[in-house]
């Protein structure tokens, strides 16, 4: 799915890390863990193509996704990416459904009934008949599992989750990541960076991410 060859980052004379190489493959759940500051949010936004590398490649099926254009950067995000966020990265003033649509729209014609898929998304994250509430009127807990059943009804290829639990209690957190975890078993690769080590236990693969070292 992804490969990462030989990648840095640099901010002028600081190295935030180099050297990195790893694979994340379709089915696998890989915890980036490390002391913040460390850079596990630059990495994930180097593969989700938010952030450029300073040297090295990230190859995408065999693709350098790192010398990508315009256009297949959105194309990229569109079809490939799932983004899932500590923030929720929600519209507060609208209602769950139509956060939910907007993972939809794309697809639509490939889908079919889109609100069939929607209401399965929110009934499994526990939201089952709350399509017309207001995001700012959720729990943090809630607005994350609204964050899920995005993700949940867009069907990713690859997942990334920058501390996805870290505002969260122990039974959210069980949620997301059994979810996570379904997709995963289902063939999408996931990546989450954590300091969390309860998602971290639960993930196929670790990585520790040292200042200017990624070490397995």
């Amino acid at each position: 799915m992804i490969d990462i060859v030989k990648l840095s980052k640099t901010f002028g004379t600081r190295t935030l890390w180099s050297d990195v190489t790893a694979t994340v493959s379709r089915g696998e759940m890989l915890a980036l863990v490390g002391p913040s500051g460390s850079g596990k949010s630059t990495l994930l936004n180097c593969i989700g193509l938010l952030d450029k590398p300073s040297a090295g490649t990230i190859r995408h099926e065999g693709k350098d996704i790192t010398r990508f254009g315009r256009g297949e950067i959105r194309r990229f995000r569109r079809d490939v990416l799932g983004y899932l966020f500590q923030s929720y990265a929600l519209i507060e003033n609208a209602t769950v459904a139509a956060n939910l649509e907007v993972a939809v729209k794309p697809q639509r014609t490939l889908r079919g009934n889109a609100g069939t898929t929607v209401a399965e998304a929110l009934d499994r994250v526990g939201l089952a008949g709350r399509e017309k509430e207001k995001i700012h009127h959720l729990s943090g807990g809630e607005q994350q599992r609204v964050a899920l059943a995005r993700l949940m009804v867009k069907k990713p290829a690859l997942v990334l989750a920058d501390e996805p639990t870290g505002a969260l209690d122990h039974a959210n957190t069980t949620v997301v990541i059994d979810i996570l975890r379904e997709m995963s078993d289902a063939g999408c690769a996931v990546v989450i960076a954590t300091h969390d080590d309860y998602v971290r236990d639960r993930c196929d693969a670790v990585y520790s991410v040292h200042e200017s070292s990624l070490v397995a």
